[in-house]
């Protein structure tokens, strides 16, 4: 098997491990908000990050690297093969939009019928690239810049 340039093996030692199992399964996921609204910014921002790091803790995850912009987030996130990915990303944006919509929109009553996130998501697994997927999730914002730039001119 060939080492593509750049990429990192991990030791087995560096894998978590369950009662029968070594594990390291990471994934590079990308959310949005409804209609993809230009929404997280400041301190929604903030309390946005805050909300899905408190959910992974939670739950057992590791929220490995984020960055949120405006209209998405990207998250580097490492989930235990007990739980199936869906399920975890149903959990993720489910108990989210909740609190989003107590804690930050002061939404009152039922919940009923109310979204904050869009239906799906985009997820990769990330395999022997973790370095890159991490060095991209970082530059987000900048590489998003460039691209405005690009466009008006």
């Amino acid at each position: 098997m060939r080492k593509s340039p750049g990429a990192r093996r991990t030791a087995m030692k560096d894998w978590k491990s369950q009662a029968h199992v070594k594990w390291e399964c990471k994934y590079h996921v990308v959310i949005l908000p409804k209609y993809r609204k230009k929404v997280l910014y400041g301190k929604i921002r903030r309390r946005v990050g805050e909300i899905l790091r408190d959910l992974c803790r939670q739950k057992g995850l590791q929220l490995e690297e984020g960055k949120a912009m405006p209209d998405h987030i990207h998250m580097l996130l490492s989930v235990p093969p007990k739980y199936s990915f869906a399920m975890t990303m149903g959990y993720l944006k489910g108990k989210s939009a909740v609190r989003i919509h107590r804690e930050l929109l002061k939404t009152k009553g039922t919940l009923f019928g109310r979204t904050f996130w869009a239906r799906g998501y985009c997820v990769s697994t990330v395999g022997l690239d973790e370095r890159q997927i991490r060095q991209y999730i970082k530059e987000q914002e900048e590489l998003q810049k460039k691209q405005l730039e690009f466009d008006f001119n």
